[in-house]
């Protein structure tokens, strides 16, 4: 615990932070604007590039002229620049649209069918990075109901309506048994092949700048946690992400590819599963996820306790994925975790001394493994909500409703930073300057 002591006290002795107040490089000096990897670190413009990152999976719908907000884009991409969050992992677009819960409007309305308003959008947001020298992650579908995902191809290939687990009668284990058909649903792989072309062969309308010849895209990503669900389902999840990642490679020889995984959690709690879906050398990084409250790491019971439970599960997790990175060659990217507020409240004002002391934890954890050059090399926190408005009495989203990163089917705000988290935002701009002056 001594560690996590020396967290409490940084935290106890600032009082704004109280609740009172992969690509092949000739050498590392190759000048490119475009994310590379060399013995396992991240290189761009010549230099070591490392961040705290965010999520900000609603960003192409928000750039959309249609239905966005780009008042509300532009300051929030400022305000992320100004903190040094220049890494922004996005959903490329949501499949289907058409029940509850899920994100609305989506791209993929039908299968191979899109809504050009949303293309607009995500062309319009890429531009915008490209202004403030940002870097975007890409997501190209998801493992899970929110935003359509593999779910949403079983449909469109006569599995019938996806079972919603957010929707009575259905359940979490009625879902979980009906998305790995995805792997041995060719036409559903087929269609998903087809929508990884038509994204890969986009041209940018307002910068005229070919996807795949765009800087301001860090990585392709296959999906956001994709799973192997079950042991028998290795063999097919494998050869899925393998012929996936193969193609993205094949289509694109300038952007980085991830597979998007939670890590152990993706792989029936197995490490050593997560490190034999990962050995394919064109997957570029691998990635992890780590959630404490959804693990059943964080309780509201005795909070301060919990919190340092927390961070001893999480850093142990951490731990666990540097050392496959370490055999693997790989960067690795803690591309999501959360926290929530004081006793889970979804009301801006609630104090934020628990959710800084794990962020501050993870930071650190960063930071040290960047100066004693381990893979553990950038992270992306979940999530950026901005200037989001949310309703803190029941946090129940509804189309319309601003976005706030936390998806439809969550309480919004739960794991949300907002604009007005002064003291999170300082901690994230004050590490992302110590991570800036290593990168030099």
């Amino acid at each position: 615990m001594h560690y996590l002591k020396k967290v409490a006290l940084l935290l106890a002795t600032t009082t704004l932070l109280s609740c009172s107040s992969s690509k092949t490089m000739a050498t590392k000096k190759l000048h490119t604007p475009f994310v590379t990897v060399e013995n396992g670190i991240f290189y761009r413009n010549g230099s070591p590039y490392h961040y705290i990152g965010t999520n900000y999976w609603y960003g192409a719908i928000l750039a959309s002229e249609k239905y966005g907000n780009r008042e509300r884009l532009h300051k929030e991409l400022d305000e992320l620049k100004a903190h040094g969050m220049v890494n922004l992992r996005i959903l490329f677009g949501a499949e289907g649209g058409d029940q509850d819960y899920t994100v609305r409007p989506a791209l993929q309305y039908k299968q191979g069918v899109y809504d050009d308003a949303l293309l607009e959008g995500l062309d319009y947001l890429l531009g915008e990075l490209a202004k403030r020298d940002m870097t975007a992650i890409l997501y190209l579908t998801n493992n899970w109901e929110w935003s359509g995902g593999m779910a949403k191809y079983l449909q469109w290939n006569g599995f019938g309506d996806v079972p919603n687990p957010n929707i009575p009668p259905h359940n979490w284990p009625e879902f979980m048994e009906f998305t790995p058909k995805f792997f041995t649903c060719d036409p559903c792989q087929e269609g998903f092949r087809e929508h990884i072309k038509y994204a890969l062969q986009r041209t940018n309308r307002y910068t005229h700048i070919k996807y795949t010849e765009d800087p301001s895209i860090m990585a392709w990503q296959v999906a956001n946690e994709p799973r192997i669900f079950t042991v028998d389902n290795e063999e097919n999840f494998t050869k899925w992400i393998n012929a996936t990642v193969n193609l993205i490679n094949n289509l694109d020889n300038n952007h980085l590819i991830s597979t998007g995984s939670e890590g152990k959690a993706s792989s029936n709690d197995d490490i050593n599963a997560y490190k034999r879906t990962h050995t394919n050398p064109n997957i570029d990084y691998l990635t992890m996820h780590t959630w404490p409250k959804n693990w059943g790491w964080y309780t509201l019971e005795n909070e301060e306790n919990a919190t340092f439970i927390a961070i001893e599960n999480a850093l142990q997790y951490i731990d666990e994925h540097i050392e496959i990175a370490k055999d693997l060659n790989k960067p690795i990217v803690l591309e999501e975790f959360g926290f929530p507020r004081m006793q889970e409240s979804l009301d801006k004002n609630a104090c934020l001394e628990y959710r800084n002391i794990f962020y501050t934890a993870i930071f650190n954890k960063l930071e040290k493994s960047i100066t004693n050059k381990e893979p553990f090399v950038a992270l992306n926190f979940w999530g950026y909500g901005g200037l989001g408005k949310n309703n803190p009495e029941n946090g129940k989203w509804n189309p319309g409703d601003d976005f706030t990163t936390d998806p439809p089917m969550e309480p919004q705000g739960l794991n949300s930073i907002f604009s007005t988290d002064k003291s999170t935002l300082y901690l994230i701009k004050m590490f992302n300057e110590n991570i800036e002056t290593l990168n030099e």
